[in-house]
């Protein structure tokens, strides 16, 4: 189950795609932009890192730290932050327990088959730590702009 609005978004820690530490009660005074994606490299992973990528000068303007947690390695975060130009930190969570914390890892479905993945969730946290807007079932072409409606930017 995810979490909800208004409640205060599970501190964690996590190595980036450059073996950099990154606790979410460092980014405590920003806000912060968490978004949870499936795989490294596959075309809606992409469409979504690269749309934020593209808008990634609002975000900045707004006062948005975006960070990007996948089951991925560290290794793997560094070749698709390299390959795709990303200027935001991607989160390395193999064992995936902050997926777990935040509600979006469990069991899914593709050509009938089940298994064990990320549900593709973000969540804005505002600088208290709270979690202010949740956003769930995310379409990766379109979530950077609906994010931004959410901040009032565009």
């Amino acid at each position: 189950m995810t979490l909800q609005v208004n409640q205060p978004a599970p501190d964690f820690e996590l190595f980036d795609q450059e073996g950099k530490r990154h606790r979410l009660r460092d980014y405590r005074g920003e806000r912060v932009l968490l978004y949870f994606y499936p795989k490294d490299d596959t075309p809606g992973c992409t469409t979504e890192a690269c749309n934020f990528r593209d808008d990634f000068s609002a975000y900045r303007e707004a006062g948005v730290t975006i960070l990007g947690v996948s089951p991925d390695s560290q290794e793997s975060h560094a070749k698709f932050s390299g390959k795709y130009q990303l200027p935001f930190t991607l989160l390395a969570d193999p064992d995936h327990r902050v997926c777990e914390a935040y509600g979006v890892w469990g069991t899914k479905k593709m050509f009938g088959k089940e298994y064990e993945g990320v549900f593709r969730t973000t969540y804005l946290i505002n600088p208290e730590g709270q979690i202010e807007e949740v956003f769930e079932k995310v379409k990766p072409d379109e979530h950077s702009q609906q994010v931004l409606e959410v901040l009032g930017i565009r």
